[in-house]
């Protein structure tokens, strides 16, 4: 009688699947808890901004001053948060689908890979360091070219002038989001474009198509969920974004067009952080009822960006 294999026997079976189910379990477990620890979080994060806020809506006029109630002073820095995100998309996302589709259809795989690392690197450096770059470096060498936008295309409500003489504007500061957002939008559309069937793109190049033709045909078209949320990812960074607009911005409660001038638009997180130390309890509770507006903007932003992705997941697996 010969004796089976062990790995036919039923106990030694028994066992692997025993131990199966339970390595399942744990990390089912695991995972569930992950995410249930991070929703508590949310929660507790809009807790405490709906209790600490809610008298800031209700505080004396002379807390709200220049403003006189809580909508006249929220209103300028909620301009100013939009106004300094929607400035880093249209600098950061031309350049960050161009940076995608050089690592993805262009770039050869070596040089492909040092790119990606590089651009992967610029999320790692705080944001201080941004503020500290765009305040010391950045403003003072762009102040020439604000000053040739100044004189040359004042027609244009952005560019209306008084020139900054110090280059501490909106227009610096967009740029300095720009570049803190463009890996996030960089990697996700990176990923998004490097997911396109194979044969979509071999069929439009069969048919006598040009790479860009290609992509504009059938790379775009799969990734256009991907790279939509990849943005209003990138607007719920820039939208958060704290301490690099408040070093480089000498900001006030005014709203204003004009991204050259030393006159600006104050946004609602830099307005936070350099309100808050000095801050009586009355002005700290309007402080943290301008954070309960950020925290609704920005999460509404980012389920806007999730219900645009599943929309699209859904239409692609038609």
């Amino acid at each position: 009688m010969t004796t089976p294999p062990l790995t036919e026997r039923p106990d030694v079976e028994t066992e692997a699947a025993a131990h199966s189910r339970l390595g399942d379990r744990i990390f089912a477990g695991l995972a569930r808890g992950s995410g249930l620890i991070i929703l508590a979080a949310l929660a507790a994060v809009f807790i405490f901004l709906t209790i600490e806020g809610l008298p800031g809506l209700t505080q004396p006029e002379s807390i709200y001053r220049p403003a006189t109630d809580f909508v006249s002073y929220a209103a300028p820095l909620v301009f100013g948060t939009v106004l300094a995100a929607i400035l880093a998309l249209i600098i950061a996302v031309p350049f960050a689908f161009g940076i995608a589709l050089f690592i993805s259809h262009y770039a050869p795989p070596k040089l492909a890979g040092s790119v990606a690392y590089v651009i992967d690197l610029l999320a790692a450096v705080p944001s201080v360091v941004f503020g500290l770059w765009g305040a010391q470096a950045l403003a003072a060498a762009f102040q020439p070219v604000q000053a040739w936008l100044g004189e040359h295309a004042s027609g244009v409500p952005f560019f209306a002038g008084p020139v900054s003489a110090t280059g501490r504007t909106m227009l610096t500061a967009g740029v300095v989001l720009a570049i803190m957002i463009l890996p996030i939008v960089t990697a996700i559309s990176r990923e998004v474009f490097a997911q396109t069937p194979r044969l979509h793109e071999e069929a439009a190049l069969a048919l006598g198509a040009t790479r860009w033709e290609m992509i504009r045909m059938a790379v775009f078209p799969y990734g256009r969920s991907g790279m939509v949320s990849a943005v209003m990812l990138g607007l719920g960074r820039a939208l958060g974004e704290t301490m690099a607009v408040a070093m480089v911005l000498s900001a006030s409660p005014v709203v204003t067009l004009n991204l050259i001038s030393s006159t600006n638009p104050a946004t609602v997180a830099s307005n936070i952080a350099s309100s808050f130390k000095e801050g009586t309890p009355g002005k700290v509770h309007v402080l943290i009822a301008t954070g309960l507006v950020l925290f609704a903007l920005t999460f509404a932003v980012n389920f806007l960006a999730r219900w645009i992705t599943s929309r699209g997941e859904r239409r692609m697996a038609r």
